[in-house]
């Protein structure tokens, strides 16, 4: 038994939150492209909204998730209001090229949140996911408001962890989907 507890001490030394120095280095080595040193904080890095957002279109259909049905949408280039209750897709500026030994969490900036802009909370980035812009999942949540966003606009934080390398064959780079969109994408077959 304690054996076994201490290798999984051993393991989890191997994972750690990224802060300030690390999260330069990536933007050293390539590992994010269009990052502003000035834009990392002690653990996080902000990143900047895209120059378009993808709305929800007005029409009614059943979206189908076994089947993974595509949201129908119309884009619109920024300066964009969302209006109260609708729903947006964005994407960062910023492009990312996640190692096979990086995963990364976009997490949402609380000025954003103060003014009813929501996440949909699928901001996982898996190791190994390569040249992409991460697309964003938003709602204005507002009664009375809407939310005027611009292009470049700081819109959240990613923190990054290092962990063990994920073996080739199951990492992002092989197994998934949005590798190198330049684009908000909506969901993929």
């Amino acid at each position: 038994m304690y054996l076994g507890l201490m290798k999984l001490e051993l393991k989890e030394k191997t994972k750690m939150l990224l802060s300030y120095n690390e999260i330069c280095e990536l933007i050293e080595q390539g590992v994010i492209e269009f990052a502003d040193y000035n834009c990392v904080n002690s653990a996080s890095l902000d990143i900047h909204i895209g120059d378009h957002v993808l709305l929800e279109a007005d029409e009614g259909s059943v979206l189908v998730l076994r089947d993974r049905t595509p949201l129908k949408t119309v884009q619109h280039q920024l300066p964009f209001d969302v209006l109260p209750g609708e729903f947006i897709l964005a994407s960062s500026r910023e492009i990312f090229h996640l190692p096979n030994n990086i995963s990364a969490e976009y997490k949402l900036k609380s000025s954003m949140a103060r003014i009813a802009l929501d996440h949909l909370n699928a901001g996982w980035c898996d190791a190994g996911w390569n040249g992409s812009v991460l697309t964003l999942e938003f709602k204005n949540v507002s009664n009375n408001h809407s939310i005027r966003l611009h292009k470049g606009d700081a819109i959240g934080q990613i923190v990054f962890f290092k962990h063990s390398p994920v073996p080739y064959d199951k990492s992002y780079e092989v197994r998934g989907r949005y590798n190198n969109d330049k684009t908000a994408q909506g969901v993929k077959k």
